[in-house]
């Protein structure tokens, strides 16, 4: 009896301090209006607003690693090289309707009427994305084999990457 009392007692005194609290509380808080609008107007206030919103800063609070890097850099030696291929697959098929050819032959002609450097920077370019998205393919395929998926392994692939990517690059760019 003697505990419910204190119970009852207890649970009236912190209601009553709740309720203190709470309208104590309430002179703090602006009052709340609602205006009518337009749709117009109310999408020019959401404009507003979104405008003043900070930008996330899901790059700029990290420090650059090799594995943000590298991530990075296959999706778009990925995204360089199928755009690329696009790109010479309809010229392959559209210039010639406007007396332009395209073919094998006259790439290499024109590809051997260059300077000695020129033809070592075009192949450098365009070895570098390919070298670095095809061993980086390969890392993905360890990974997905469930190997070297510890934080030292991921760096181990990483750099290993670098270094397979410099060395085909260059193979690539001095060969022929």
């Amino acid at each position: 009896m003697l505990a419910q009392r204190l119970l009852a007692t207890s649970a009236r005194a912190a209601a009553r301090a709740s309720t203190r609290r709470s309208t104590a509380f309430l002179g703090l808080c602006r009052p709340i209006s609602t205006v009518s609008t337009t749709d117009a107007e109310a999408l020019e206030i959401l404009k507003k607003q979104r405008s003043n919103r900070p930008i996330s800063p899901h790059l700029t609070i990290y420090k650059p690693e090799i594995t943000m890097i590298l991530s990075g850099l296959h999706r778009i030696t990925g995204v360089a090289l199928g755009g690329a291929f696009y790109l010479y697959a309809l010229s392959y098929v559209a210039l010639p309707a406007l007396g332009y050819t395209v073919d094998a032959a006259s790439m290499a002609a024109a590809f051997g009427s260059l300077p000695l450097a020129f033809k070592i920077a075009i192949k450098t370019i365009a070895a570098a994305p390919f070298s670095l998205h095809f061993w980086n393919g390969f890392r993905h395929l360890l990974w997905d084999s469930t190997r070297e998926l510890t934080v030292k392994g991921v760096w181990r692939t990483g750099y290993v990457v670098l270094g397979l990517s410099a060395v085909s690059t260059l193979a690539l760019a001095i060969a022929f």
